[in-house]
């Protein structure tokens, strides 16, 4: 499977972005999805996963201001950020969940003070 993330930019802290992540396999309806990010020097962390009929969990530090999403018919999964602050800057990647080993090429994020 072919995963794409897209939507990235540079923002004010405060301010929003809307990931998305399109994935190439019409079997993306029956897997749980989630979105990972990597900082500069750092591993790669759990931001938020979905299972395939929609309950979420977060990770503490973006819980509250990120919502994941997905789309099953438009094999579509989605990060809406909110709040965003400077320690929010990094790589984005889409995977499964647990993910695999391949990573993909994610969408950078940045955050401004």
């Amino acid at each position: 499977v072919q995963l794409q993330a897209s939507g990235g930019g540079l923002v004010q802290a405060g301010g929003s972005l809307r990931l998305s992540c399109t994935a190439s396999e019409s079997i993306f309806s029956i897997r749980a999805m989630s979105w990972y990010r990597q900082a500069p020097g750092k591993e790669h962390e759990l931001v938020a996963a979905i299972t395939a009929g929609g309950s979420a969990l977060y990770d503490a530090s973006v819980k509250g201001r990120f919502t994941i999403s997905r789309v099953n018919a438009n094999n579509m999964l989605y990060l809406q950020m909110n709040s965003l602050k400077p320690e929010d800057t990094a790589v984005y990647f889409c995977n499964d969940y647990p993910p695999l080993d391949y990573w993909g090429q994610g969408t950078l994020v940045t955050v401004s003070s």
